[in-house]
């Protein structure tokens, strides 16, 4: 059984303009809100692909308790660990030209919340895999990511990491099942610059080194790379219009592992499959019904490099 835990989960908020001015009211359009956070999006593309995941994470308030109940109507199981502040709402506006993000930093995590959390995981008795996923909340050091893969190192759990904390370059040490990093995010943790194909096998291969026995990169209008120890390959792009890329790496993350967790053999699927998952969440609010998947499927070219 997959687990996802979003340590900092969110509504999101999305809507519309036609410009912005300052100093007057901007009218809005098509506003939705959603159940979100990193984790959470992971699972509901795993249940859009038929596979069954549990929910962990911290959640406050109404809008935590949204949250919650959100994903509960939608068929998962949440293990709900509940905190005293509210619960963050984030915003994500597009007004006709650009997408503009306003990202909330989110509830207070004290510490028995967090071993309340750290207990959740040592009992599960059906977890196999557990991909973390986001940012921390206030009250949480980057150390707790730690203490969380030492538990699931004595339960015999493979971990997915989906993070953008520079603590991701120690917990390379506990040879997490799979990572998905960006180019962002490689060249502020671990200093790559991935300006060629070179630079990205090196990389590529210098992150399995480490400890990572698999690795899913991303690179935006480059596609993506994958590494397993044995080959590199390169999945292209279904080129769309954006409306929220806010979900996109998350909802391609959870297409790839509905696909390979089940056959480590079907990379070149796995591929196709988070490549246009990806490209229709983001033309779309929240992660969409991701009805186009298997047409934009058929506009994926694999290569291994």
């Amino acid at each position: 059984m997959i687990y996802t835990l979003t340590m900092n989960p969110a509504i999101d908020m999305n809507i519309c303009s036609k410009g912005l001015v300052p100093k007057k009211v901007n009218r809005t359009f098509n506003a939705s809100y959603s159940a979100n956070g990193k984790g959470l999006n992971v699972s509901f593309a795993l249940g859009h692909f038929g596979i069954p995941s549990g929910i962990l994470g911290f959640f406050g308030g109404f809008s935590g308790k949204f949250i919650v109940e959100e994903a509960q109507h939608m068929g998962y199981d949440v293990c709900p660990v509940w905190v005293e502040d509210t619960t963050r709402i984030n915003v994500f506006l597009n007004d006709g030209s650009s997408e503009y993000v306003l990202a909330n930093e989110g509830s207070f995590v004290p510490e028995d919340a967090r071993a309340e959390l750290l207990k959740i995981i040592k009992e599960i008795e059906d977890v196999d895999y557990l991909c973390i996923s986001g940012s921390l909340p206030k009250g949480i050091s980057p150390d707790y990511y730690e203490e969380i893969l030492k538990v699931c190192e004595e339960k015999g759990v493979d971990v997915i990491l989906d993070i953008s904390a520079p603590k991701l370059s120690e917990l390379l040490a506990y040879r997490p099942l799979l990572i998905k990093p960006n180019d962002e995010e490689l060249e502020q943790i671990f200093g790559y610059t991935l300006d060629t194909e070179g630079a990205v096998v090196k990389a590529l291969k210098e992150l399995y080194g480490k400890g990572a026995r698999n690795i899913l990169l991303t690179l935006g209008e480059q596609g993506s790379y994958f590494y397993n120890g044995e080959k590199i390959y390169n999945a292209g792009i279904r080129k769309v219009e954006v409306l929220n890329s806010a979900c996109a790496g998350d909802v391609a993350l959870g297409a790839f592992m509905s696909v390979w967790l089940k056959d480590r053999g079907a990379v070149e699927a796995a591929m196709k499959n988070a490549a246009a998952a990806g490209a229709n969440a983001a033309e779309s609010q929240g992660i969409g019904t991701l009805e186009k998947v298997p047409e934009y499927r058929e506009e994926i070219t694999i290569r291994v490099v």
